[in-house]
């Protein structure tokens, strides 16, 4: 149950990033929210730890810096495989991704938030 909440949460994380960013980023409706979200989250699960552990010795090099390009490479290349989530470039794809987890991370903390209460 907790992680279809959490599907949805990043779901509406990323329509706030659409509504912030209209020019760069679109997401036809919350379905293909839901889609792009899963898409993501399969993403930064099976291709971040390969990349991160390519690209370690950059990584190191711009004291992390660099995880910031990766993030919007990610979040580029979901935008270029689904039809309904359109990314404009890498810039969009950086600042996006940034927005993105920020607001990801927001409402997971919520969510947390009213676990801990019960």
């Amino acid at each position: 149950m907790r992680l279809i909440v959490l599907w949805l949460l990043n779901a509406c994380a990323l329509l706030a990033v659409a509504y912030l960013m209209p020019a760069s980023i679109a997401v036809a409706s919350f379905s293909a929210a839901m889609v792009a979200a899963l898409l993501l989250g399969l993403v930064n699960a099976v291709l971040r730890p390969v990349l991160l552990l390519l690209t370690l010795p950059v990584t190191l090099l711009t004291l992390g810096l660099f995880l910031f390009v990766l993030n919007g490479l990610m979040f580029w290349l979901a935008g270029s495989l689904l039809e309904g989530f359109v990314v404009s470039g890498f810039w969009p794809g950086v600042f996006g991704a940034i927005l993105y987890s920020v607001f990801s991370s927001l409402l997971s903390s919520l969510l947390a938030e009213r676990k801990g209460q019960k």
